[in-house]
């Protein structure tokens, strides 16, 4: 772009953007949106037709292609047009799913879509960030991360953080009524605002000249284009599959070597390890993961949780520490005035009319409290505030923890403080020992107090902290607990989850709410933010495990304690609302922000809560927890039924008998079962003691050494039984027929191997239970063993089997039933071992 707002006034702005400061209306803004596209960075998406060319580009379906290619050159044209059927079947399947997540996952994001403020057509609107254009009007608030570049029109006490941009961490001061040289650097433009920042403090109004990739953040974002980093489990299920697939080519290449001895027909030997080798690789596992993942973030949309980033539902179950605030998470957030004491009313009462930000209807919650507190007196803030106007204001600092004004009163300036009793009392020159005895007994009836104070100056102080100020009163505040808070916390106790309450209020307040609702017990060590300052990070850290309260905390404290923990392998949940949460936020394994917070919180979150509540939290935990047992099952699932095809075949080789499996067999015993039994597996029900077990980091609780055991154990039983089964049919009947009752068996026996895995604990403990925990793994039965009717009865001779007679079917379902009962009975035993070892 040549034209250079930063070096030309805001009417020369104005006039090339062919804007004015009523803004553009609602036509010429849609105008604009078709001709400048969204203000989005990365809108690349990648097209339904590329989905449906990316089915059929891996290896696993060149191979299948390869042997199709192989069928037709030896004329065997059924095989051909069976083998060619399965790949588009598969295809077609794995294109609908993965076009369902992806539409899925757009409606996630919709849910969490930031808006801005505009001005259009005269009058305030609130849009969506990517439909923001050049010439559009628009508005930032403290908290809100700056929505596209921007040529600044009004500035008032606006401070913005552009690390994002420039990495400078210190937040920029800017101004509206300057024109700076055309060769002013990028850090030095004080009139602009760059899409990506983030204000700190005070507020501002521009008009916006580039968006998108036009913008500043736009264009380094195109050139350093990356892939997202794999999570801890995306890495653990690719390593597991690697060496899963080495495994399986071992054993297929070790039967094909034996199969050659054998002096065995090469094609049809050639056919079966192609056909096995694309029934045992897991090259659907990441999309089951992926639907898996979909589902369990539809599901936290209904109950209030919107998932920004997919992955985050990983780390959910696995979550050992929830860092969180107080008000507005563990409280209500509705304040109301409980308590007040003054030496001077009628100051105490000015200084909580004018030093305050808010209106009627908007505002800071305490803000708003105070005003509903004068109304009750029957004091006309609104008055005051006419005829004493603020001159000057020192916007609230999270560091002081207090905020200031100036008035003028009849020519005089006055100088207004509210904020911590600490802070103020420190600026106090009058005695306070009465006031320390009234703040000490309000906070210990968990009242979350702030004093009032106030100084008659000449000048505007150049440092807040050198005015003198006059104590002249304190003010309490009831936020009660809000319901369920206390039941959510003894919930995420039993699970090994620690709670730490991290707050910004006094210490006795600050016990007084966390013995409340369960956080705090005698036992436990409170801190004050300044007392983390005496350790370093390692003696740090054997202090927070038995701290549950840290009070009077900066947003400096919380993202320390958060990287100490997390430095010391702990899984890390974030509340938080405000900008200054932001560095915790970002930096928590899981990121969880308030629906009501601050625009920036909820970019950098992973997740937003639209109830602002621990007990949403703790629900989320456990419906993550669920999400990781169904990703554990699913992995059972299938890696046991292959193990069984493969133990069927091998045993076969090695006892030099006819295969008891043809190539389409398996194939299609891919498509039916696995294929879609797999998918289901993402609708499993909660289980009844997910929270009463300790959390387990994502890699390692989908996978390790007992459900090792268990695949073995599922291959093994499944392998005899078939084997079993094949060889009795062998000698008694023909092997066609054999063929047919094995076949058959092995689907039936996965099935039953379907059934017993959607739940943990026996099946027979608790029928009810286990039948309705996941109804789709029976439908996906039903529908399996329909379409395994039609193969049997209409086409049995493409699928190399005979028609079965009632008796056959009466022994599949036997068979199928013997394997879910010897399992049960291992399940059993486990089960009882277990309690017999809790009891203990």
């Amino acid at each position: 772009m040549d034209f250079k707002p930063y070096a030309k006034s805001i009417e020369e702005v104005l006039q090339y953007l062919h804007t004015s400061l009523e803004g553009l209306s609602w036509s010429e803004a849609k105008k604009r949106l078709e001709l400048f596209g969204k203000n989005e960075i990365d809108n690349e998406e990648e097209s339904n037709i590329f989905i449906l060319i990316r089915q059929f580009s891996n290896p696993l379906v060149y191979i299948l292609i390869f042997a199709a290619f192989i069928t037709f050159l030896m004329g065997d044209y059924l095989d051909t047009g069976i083998i060619t059927g399965i790949i588009l079947i598969n295809g077609f399947l794995g294109f609908y799913q993965e076009v369902k997540a992806k539409a899925s996952i757009e409606s996630l994001k919709k849910l969490t879509e930031t808006k801005a403020t505009v001005i259009r057509g005269g009058y305030e609107a609130k849009i969506p960030v990517s439909d923001i254009v050049p010439g559009d009007i628009v508005i930032v608030y403290e908290g809100d991360i700056v929505p596209a570049d921007m040529r600044l029109i009004e500035a008032t006490g606006l401070m913005v953080d552009e690390s994002a941009l420039t990495g400078e961490s210190i937040p920029v001061e800017k101004e509206a009524d300057i024109i700076l040289p055309e060769d002013t650097p990028l850090y030095e433009r004080k009139n602009i605002l760059f899409k990506g920042t983030v204000v700190v403090r005070g507020k501002g109004k521009g008009v916006v000249y580039a968006t998108g990739k036009d913008t500043e953040i736009g264009k380094i974002a195109e050139k350093i284009k990356e892939r997202s980093p794999d999570t801890p489990l995306q890495k653990a299920i690719k390593e597991f599959s690697k060496k899963w697939v080495f495994l399986i080519i071992g054993i297929l290449f070790f039967i094909f070597l034996i199969g050659l001895f054998q002096g065995r027909d090469f094609y049809t030997l050639f056919l079966l390890i192609v056909s096995e080798l694309v029934s045992s690789v897991p090259e659907g596992l990441p999309l089951v993961v992926t639907f898996i993942l979909v589902i369990g973030a539809l599901y936290l949309a209904k109950r209030k949780t919107l998932v920004k980033y997919l992955p985050s539902v990983e780390t959910l179950g696995s979550a050992t520490y929830i860092v969180s605030d107080k008000t507005g998470t563990i409280t209500e957030g509705k304040l109301k005035v409980k308590d007040y004491f003054s030496t001077e009313k009628l100051k105490l009462l000015l200084g909580a009319a004018l030093c305050n930000d808010a209106e009627e209807d908007k505002g800071d919650p305490l803000d708003k409290a105070l005003l509903l507190w004068l109304d009750g007196l029957g004091f006309d803030w609104k008055k005051v505030r006419k005829e004493y106007p603020r001159i000057w204001e020192y916007p609230f600092d999270t560091k002081l923890r207090l905020m200031a004004t100036v008035n003028n009163i009849y020519g005089k300036k006055f100088l207004f403080v509210k904020g911590a009793f600490e802070t103020l009392s420190m600026m106090a020159e009058n005695d306070i020992s009465e006031f320390k005895i009234r703040h000490d007994n309000m906070a210990k009836k968990g009242l979350k107090v702030i004093a009032i104070g106030y100084a008659e100056i000449e000048e505007i102080p150049q440092s807040i902290l050198d005015v003198k100020i006059k104590l002249v009163g304190l003010v309490g505040f009831l936020d009660p607990p809000k319901k369920g808070v206390k039941e959510a916390i003894e919930t995420a106790k039993k699970a090994g989850i620690k709670v730490m309450m991290i707050t910004g209020d006094s210490l006795p307040t600050a016990i007084a709410i966390a013995k409340e609702v369960g956080i705090y017990s005698s036992e436990d060590i409170v801190l004050k933010g300044e007392h983390l300052n005496k350790y370093t990070d390692e003696e740090l850290y054997g202090v927070l495990r038995r701290v549950s309260v840290v009070a009077r905390a900066t947003p400096e404290d919380k993202y320390r304690v958060v990287k100490v923990l997390q430095q010391n392998g702990e899984i890390v949940a974030v509340t938080g609302d405000g900008v200054n949460d932001v560095p915790a936020l970002k930096v928590a394994d899981l990121g969880i922000a308030m629906g009501s917070g601050t625009d920036a919180a909820k970019e950098v979150a992973k997740m937003v809560i639209t109830d602002n509540n621990l007990k949403v939290i703790v629900d989320a935990i456990r419906y993550g927890r669920n999400v990781i047992l169904n990703l554990r099952k699913t992995i059972y699932y299938l890696m046991s039924c292959s193990l069984g095809e493969i133990g069927l075949l091998s045993s076969a080789f090695l006892m030099n008998l006819p295969l008891p499996l043809h190539p389409i067999q398996i194939l299609w015993i891919n498509l039916v079962t696995e294929g879609v039994q797999d998918k289901t597996f993402a609708f499993n029900k909660e289980e009844k003691d997910l929270m009463k077990e300790k959390p387990k980091r994502p890699e390692k609780a989908f996978f390790d050494k007992k459900q090792l055991r268990d695949i073995l154990f599922a291959g093994f039983v499944m392998t005899v039984l078939i084997l079993g089964v094949f060889i009795y049919f062998l000698n008694k009947t023909n092997l066609q027929h054999a063929v047919s009752m094995a076949f058959t068996s092995l689907i039936v026996s996965q099935w039953f191997n379907g059934f017993q895995a959607i739940i943990t604990q026996p099946f027979f403990l608790n029928i009810k239970k286990s039948l309705s925990i996941n109804p789709y793994m029976f439908i996906g039965a039903a529908f399996g063993f329909l379409l395994q009717l039609i193969i049997t009865y209409v086409f049995p001779n493409w699928f190399h089997m005979v028609s079965l007679s009632l008796t056959d079917w009466f022994v599949v379902f036997s068979v199928g039933m013997g394997f879910f009962l010897i399992i049960e009975f291992k399940k059993w035993v486990e089960f009882l071992q277990f309690k017999k070892n809790v009891l203990r």
